[in-house]
């Protein structure tokens, strides 16, 4: 079993950049697939980010694309996510999540996640 703790999450103003952490617990992390999900207030969990388990591959929803950056380090047990250039509608509570098995075809779906961690928040004035 995983368990994710997410940080780094706070007030910044538009333009600014926010660095999210992901420490993770559990073997299974370092063969998992992580990402990074977002929720807004009224609004559902969408996909953020993804990483694969060797971080060879990577997939970002086209609202972040440019501006946004995930990575991972293994031997730390950590995942990352990089905001820079930050909007108003970035506003929302961050989520690391995992999925053992992997997959890569499934990296965009929420509910192919096994473990999340508790959200951060993240809060862009304008």
């Amino acid at each position: 079993q995983v368990q994710l703790v997410e940080s780094g999450g706070g007030l910044v103003q538009a333009g600014g950049s926010l660095r999210l952490s992901c420490a993770a617990s559990g073997r299974a992390f370092s063969s998992s697939r992580m990402g990074w999900f977002r929720q807004a207030p009224g609004k559902e969990r969408e996909f953020v980010a993804g990483i694969s388990w060797s971080g060879g591959n990577t997939d970002y929803a086209d609202s972040v694309k440019g501006r946004f950056t995930i990575s991972r380090d293994n031997a730390k047990n950590m995942v990352y996510l990089q905001m820079n250039s930050l909007k108003p509608e970035d506003t929302a509570v961050y989520y690391c999540a995992g999925d053992v098995s992997g997959r890569w075809s499934l990296v965009r779906l929420i509910s192919e996640y096994d473990y999340w961690g508790q959200g951060t928040q993240v809060t862009v004035s304008s």
